[in-house]
């Protein structure tokens, strides 16, 4: 339980279907360890005690779990890692397969509870030989299945989403009939932990380092100007690089090695590619891929779709081939696979492929 409405919805919702329920909320971090403004609630005082409050309210126990080194080592330190490499990471994907169905599930054994619930809008459901399956939410404009690729078959077997049939105006028309203090609070928006969207400020504040400047060249190799460091620019940026030029121009390659950042216009082939490299897959649907597997991709949280062909080369890679040209995805974020409604698994982008 965040201390959001979302999240204290389901809370009521499991009342009603358990005997026994009781509210977690998990404390990643602390605002002043990370240099956060107190205005941000994420983590805060505020929050764990309007979680606090519904709990007690719906008359259940609350307990605050420390999760802090946990999120540290596992979703933060990547997330530099992963910049630090001129990629462009996925937190949330991490925190929910290390934490919240990772450490959350096994706290609930070590209590002796058998299912957790979440606030976040997909569904799960049973095929007709058992296998659990995840798909998207009622709400498609709410819809979270795209960061919950990576949930197992035990995960998902005790995991329960609540919401997952629900509008989000449903969910906030109930918490004010229940008289929630949280009935109208606003949604939490960007990382958690970077509240304000600057990442490379905050990289630099939590590892003490300052990345070195470098040189924006366009495919040729010709110098066009000066970046400020790589950790502070993502494959696709258009926005904030400072560069005078005929038409946008577009981030197409980081290269850590050389600490260049090559810029191409928008017409440029460097931007688009036909083939990416998938690692660390996890799938839902399937034990395994069938061969030249027909399915839609998603390369960003609110994209649309992409027509693909999906081919396993292992059983922890994959080689999705689009069936037209696309922009280059970031290296770092995740892959998902959809068959209409239902998530057919995913990975991390590797690279072109």
């Amino acid at each position: 339980m965040s201390g959001g409405v979302d999240s204290s919805v389901s809370a009521y919702l499991m009342t009603q279907k358990y005997k026994t329920c009781k509210g977690a909320t998990m404390l990643l971090f602390l605002n002043e360890t990370l240099g956060i403004s107190s205005k941000y609630p994420c983590c805060s005082r505020e929050n764990i005690n309007d979680a606090k409050k519904i709990c007690n309210a719906l008359g259940i126990e609350h307990e605050v779990l420390n999760f802090m080194s946990g999120f540290e080592e596992s979703v933060i330190k990547k997330f530099i890692r992963v910049y630090e490499d001129g990629g462009t990471p996925n937190p949330c994907v991490d925190c929910n397969k290390n934490l919240k169905f990772g450490a959350l599930l096994k706290h609930a054994d070590e209590i002796n509870f058998s299912k957790i619930a979440t606030g976040h809008y997909a569904k799960i459901q049973k095929d007709f030989s058992g296998r659990f399956l995840l798909s998207k939410a009622e709400d498609l404009s709410r819809d979270q299945s795209y960061v919950l690729y990576m949930l197992t078959q035990e995960q998902l077997s005790r995991v329960e989403f609540p919401l997952g049939n629900m509008k989000k105006s449903e969910v906030r028309e109930l918490a004010a009939e229940l008289n929630f203090v949280n009935a109208r609070k606003h949604d939490s928006q960007d990382i958690c932990f970077i509240p304000d969207g600057d990442y490379g400020k905050f990289i630099e504040s939590f590892t003490g380092k300052k990345y070195p400047a470098g040189n924006f060249i366009d495919s040729s190799g010709k110098i066009l100007g000066i970046h400020k460091g790589i950790i502070h620019y993502t494959a696709g940026q258009r926005r904030g690089l400072g560069v005078a030029a005929k038409s946008r121009l577009y981030v197409s390659k980081i290269d850590r090695i050389t600490n260049n950042i090559t810029l191409s216009y928008e017409d440029d082939e460097n931007l688009s590619c036909k083939k990416i490299h998938v690692r660390d897959v996890n799938l839902i649907s399937f034990d395994k891929l069938p061969e030249n597997f027909h399915a839609n991709v998603k390369t960003r949280y609110r994209q649309k779709e992409i027509p693909s062909i999906i081919n396993q080369i292992s059983e922890d890679e994959l080689i999705i081939e689009f069936n037209e040209p696309q922009r280059t995805p970031a290296k770092g974020q995740a892959a998902v696979i959809y068959d209409g409604d239902f998530v057919i698994g995913g990975g991390t982008i590797f690279n072109e492929a």
